[in-house]
């Protein structure tokens, strides 16, 4: 049923000229998404309090609850199209009254971390796209038949949200940013183990694929289940993240409240921005896991919040995630391989920064097509904060098959490394490298596997002709939306 309405769901929007590619599908999807989600959080609070003799307030007012415009029912319990708005009406609604009532709620809210504050970021960043009243209302009667009340809808209906990332990921470059192989990052959490009671950060969020993998990791972690303190935890003081763009940030509520985290602690800004002398003791995390962009550029005052100042936008996010570690805290950091053997000043200095303050403790070498559009090649980086690095662990992930959109990574493919990894063994794809041995002017990690590997660093012919290929996709995917509005 669900596969069936998001088919519908994008045919409808496909009509639209505000609507060209998958990234505005999964943005106009998405908003509606949460107000049906927000109804029935706020239908069943009210039953609840019902049962126990209270009164519920409700958070939206009456004629902008889902029920009042969206889908009045009848008698019957089906919509009721006498008072239910559409065609220009509906859309004037929406525009004019709906989405101005909801951006106050940022205004109004007590802390970042309430629902009302989510509601006010997540309308004062998007805009409704549908400009055709009776597409809009079409698009309202599929997802109103949607339910994700019970744990197994959600599943589902999670599975099916996950997918439609992904495919907004292979839309383009910017997409791209926000997804990262969900086999990858199942793996990075099997090795960095975070336990319940942990906090857990992302700085670079996304479509908070960490964090959502992490959840249902922790939820089956525990023999023989979760006590309603556990999942209190799990709820409410265990998953922190920071997002800077707009799309991704709506995507990431959306993604977290399909997951199950009702009310995800998601801050809408520029992690970069925040002096790292400013953070303290409080502000600091258990375990780090993330996926930074690379390649991006900050501006120079962005840059003097770090020690090491740099145009790289990973190598900020890597002195960040850094400082925000408690002492004895773990990381899993997707970067890009380069960040190993680049010659510059500021790649030197944060090799030496990492290696005397951290023990980087083992280096996950991804091969080409890890990231379907992105055209390069990423190491892991899986560190402790509080020690310094004695021996790094390499592993030379190879799947025996080039990477692509019809083959992508799977859990099979990371199951010798996340089995080799726990004992730091030696095999064919396998190797310690000891830091005795390292030049203490370059501090360069691109060492040879010793079993007759490549070297892990230098992008190879095949790499260059996957970005060529990637960028070629990219230019048809242009065409075709323009060919869709002539």
């Amino acid at each position: 049923m669900f596969e069936q309405a998001f088919k519908q769901i994008d045919d409808i929007l496909w009509k639209e000229a505000g609507c060209t590619t998958e990234l505005d599908y999964t943005e106009q999807t998405s908003w509606l998404l949460f107000l049906k989600y927000l109804d029935g959080l706020e239908q069943d609070r009210a039953a609840e309090a019902e049962l126990e003799g209270k009164r519920y307030d409700f958070v939206l007012d009456k004629p902008y609850r889902w029920d009042s415009w969206a889908a009045p029912k009848d008698r019957s319990g089906k919509v009721d199209h006498n008072k239910a708005k559409t065609g220009p009406d509906l859309t004037e609604f929406v525009n004019t009254k709906l989405f101005p009532y909801l951006q106050q709620f940022k205004e109004k809210a007590s802390s970042p971390n309430t629902i009302e504050y989510k509601i006010g970021e997540i309308f004062g960043e998007i805009k409704n796209r549908i400009s055709s009243g009776y597409n809009l209302r079409e698009i309202i009667d599929v997802i109103d038949t949607l339910r994700f009340r019970s744990q197994a809808e959600k599943h589902e209906l999670s599975h099916l949200y996950e997918a439609k990332i992904k495919n907004m990921g292979n839309a383009g470059r910017n997409g791209g940013e926000y997804y990262t192989p969900r086999p990858l990052i199942r793996a990075i959490i099997q090795v960095v183990e975070p336990k319940i009671g942990e906090r857990i950060y992302d700085g670079a969020v996304g479509s908070a694929g960490f964090l959502c993998e992490a959840f249902d990791y922790l939820k089956n972690s525990k023999k023989p289940g979760l006590t309603i303190k556990d999942m209190e935890t799990l709820q409410e003081r265990t998953f922190y993240g920071k997002e800077k763009k707009s799309l991704a940030y709506v995507i990431a509520i959306m993604n977290m409240i399909l997951h199950g985290i009702n009310t995800p602690n998601i801050v809408h800004t520029n992690t970069l921005s925040e002096n790292l002398a400013d953070i303290q003791d409080k502000d600091r995390f258990h375990v780090v896991l993330a996926n930074p962009p690379f390649g991006g550029k900050e501006r120079q005052e962005v840059q003097q919040n770090f020690p090491i100042r740099s145009g790289e936008t990973a190598f900020l996010f890597l002195q960040h995630f850094i400082k925000t570690l408690k002492a004895g805290g773990r990381a899993g950091i997707v970067i890009k391989n380069t960040f190993l053997s680049n010659t510059d000043n500021a790649a030197k200095s944060l090799r030496k920064l990492l290696l005397e303050t951290c023990n980087l403790h083992t280096v996950l070498d991804c091969p080409s097509g890890t990231f379907q559009g992105a055209g390069v090649k990423t190491v892991v980086l899986f560190f402790q904060k509080g020690a310094p690095t004695r021996k790094i662990w390499f592993y030379q992930l190879d799947p025996g098959r080039s990477l692509g959109k019809t083959t992508p990574l799977n859990d099979d493919d990371l199951a010798e490394f996340v089995r080799l990894q726990k004992t730091f063994a030696d095999s064919p794809k396998s190797w310690t490298f000891d830091l005795a041995t390292i030049d203490k002017d370059t501090f360069d990690l691109s060492v040879k596997n010793p079993n007759g590997g490549e070297v892990v660093v230098h992008r190879s012919p095949e790499d260059i002709l996957d970005e060529i290929t990637a960028l070629d996709a990219e230019g048809a995917e242009v065409l075709k939306s323009i060919r869709r509005l002539l």
